[in-house]
């Protein structure tokens, strides 16, 4: 178990953020979603010098990735019965959840986004979340009317049996950020494999 905030998260808590049903329709790997490259996990050693100040909480409301053309609503999301991460409905494609009893993005600690990769239907909003790479903005309106502004880190994938709960879910000394989605190839008997985590740091606010 991890403990963000005041309540424990059970590790590998996201594996389910996709169907990857619609996948078995067409050419195996046409429709898979991208993966990041190995070299995305180096942590970029300036990180750390370029972290802005925290922000006092406040709820997001959205979440933005021009790069990857992200532009969706937050649910908050709960822990299932097993003590895991809930998700959000997955049959709403445009819309992402973050974990409402923990960190909000901007303020000092780990702040968690979760979104599915698809379902039924084929892409859901963190499809090509794979395929961000170190450098690019993350933006998240906060129900305060402002906007807390992330830059990405790494982008990593984990397979299930190791996910590292402890780097992923673990405190922080600044305002980070995880946004997670299903990854790490797809099997039609289980599913899929692991989860695509991207860490973020808060670099500034509008």
């Amino acid at each position: 178990m991890r403990r963000i905030g005041d309540t424990a998260i059970a590790a590998v808590t996201v594996i389910a953020l996709g169907s990857g049903v619609w996948l078995l329709d067409g050419p195996t790997g046409t429709h898979a979603p991208p993966q990041p490259p190995a070299a995305e996990g180096r942590p970029d050693p300036g990180a750390e010098r370029l972290s802005a100040p925290a922000l006092p909480p406040s709820p997001p409301i959205r979440i933005r990735i021009p790069s990857i053309r992200v532009d969706a609503p937050l649910t908050g999301l709960g822990l299932t019965r097993s003590g895991s991460l809930d998700v959000p409905p997955a049959g709403n494609k445009n819309l992402a959840g973050w974990y409402e009893a923990g960190t909000t993005p901007g303020e000092k600690g780990t702040a968690i986004v979760a979104g599915h990769v698809d379902n039924t239907d084929g892409p859901a909003v963190f499809y090509d979340l794979g395929a961000l790479r170190r450098g690019a903005a993350v933006e998240l309106d906060r129900r305060d009317g402002s906007v807390a502004l992330f830059t990405v880190d790494a982008v990593e994938v984990y397979q299930a049996r190791d996910f590292p709960d402890d780097k992923v879910y673990g405190a922080a000394r600044r305002p980070e950020l995880r946004v997670i989605t299903c990854g790490g190839g797809y099997s039609k008997t289980t599913g899929y494999q692991g989860n695509v985590v991207v860490f973020a740091h808060l670099t500034g606010s509008r």
